[in-house]
């Protein structure tokens, strides 16, 4: 499965792009994915409840680009070493995924990056309540995407999602992760939206 990943993403380049430069509209995620051959995982993190925004959300180590970065890589692997102690030197970028952008309009741009099985890594507790990792089958296996209830100060909405050992996963992360298995793994996922009619970004 490791071979089919890195395989596919060959012909994909890292795109060192530059930032708009205007603090505040765009950021940039790490995928990390386990160098294991037969079944690599993919890492995630779960945002802190005393959090303000996205308090509590499943989400890809990252966040949003600062005037010192010279590109949104750097802005993905410095959000990343700060969240969960992961080490630009411990990742091998592998590709830049298309920017996407979340339902309030902010412009990310994912990273693939490939990194040793069982590191140490450490959730923030500024910013994360943990940090755990799922393997890549859980998301292949079609029993596992589900339709969940998500609620928030300006939505209450049928989701798709995942719903690994308590966690969910939907949303923006959500979008990103399953194109990134559609790229890579031909997965054939798609995600049904119930209530797609709804969403709207607020007024």
């Amino acid at each position: 499965m490791l071979k089919q990943i890195t395989d596919s993403l060959k012909s994909i380049p890292v795109d060192r792009i530059p930032p708009l430069g205007e603090e505040g509209v765009e950021a940039a995620i790490l995928i990390p994915l386990t160098r294991e051959v037969r079944d690599p995982k993919i890492i995630l993190t779960k945002r802190a409840e005393h959090l303000n925004s996205h308090s509590g959300e499943v989400a890809f180590p990252g966040g949003k680009w600062e005037p010192e970065d010279a590109d949104l890589l750097v802005t993905a692997l410095r959000e990343t070493s700060e969240e969960i102690a992961l080490w630009p030197e411990q990742i091998k970028v592998l590709a830049g995924l298309p920017i996407n952008r979340t339902r309030h309009l902010l412009r990310v741009k994912p990273y693939v990056g490939l990194i040793e099985p069982q590191l140490p890594l450490v959730a923030n507790p500024e910013e994360l309540d943990a940090v755990f990792e799922v393997p890549v089958s859980y998301f292949l296996d079609p029993a596992h995407l589900t339709i969940d209830h998500f609620s928030g100060e300006d939505y209450s909405l049928d989701m798709p999602c995942y719903i690994f050992e308590g966690y969910r996963i939907w949303g923006f992360t959500l979008v990103v992760l399953v194109d990134f298995l559609n790229l890579t793994l031909d997965a054939g996922i798609r995600l049904r939206y119930p209530d797609r009619i709804n969403l709207r970004p607020p007024a």
